[in-house]
């Protein structure tokens, strides 16, 4: 299983970013996804989830109405739209597998720093 981020970036106070995760060696179709988010000092924390087909999405309420998760598994990857970014937002973002019970599989992750 192999999960790559890219997008990270350096952005302004209100900017977006577009942070995507292609996935291999499995099949990408039949599992949930995740987006996880690390900052300095604190533990990593769950931003959004969606389900295999893509039909099911849930949100951290620190990101309800500023961020989308979305999906498109002919190309095996997940995306996540950041809209409206606050420096609060600043972490390193991680995309996992998702199992009923958590992620087992990771990407290195990607850094998002948010200001001016």
């Amino acid at each position: 299983v192999q999960l790559e981020e890219s997008g990270g970036g350096l952005v302004q106070p209100g900017g977006s970013l577009r942070l995507s995760c292609t996935a291999s060696a499995f099949t990408f179709s039949t599992y949930a996804m995740s987006w996880y988010r690390q900052a300095p000092g604190k533990e990593r924390e769950l931003v959004a989830t969606i389900s295999s087909g893509g039909s099911s999405v849930n949100y951290a309420d620190s990101v309800k109405g500023r961020f989308t998760i979305s999906r498109d598994n002919v190309k095996n990857t997940v995306y996540l739209q950041m809209n409206s970014l606050k420096p609060e937002d600043t972490a390193v973002y991680y995309c996992g597998r998702s199992r009923s019970w958590g992620v087992d599989y990771w990407g290195q992750g990607t850094q998002v720093t948010v200001s001016s």
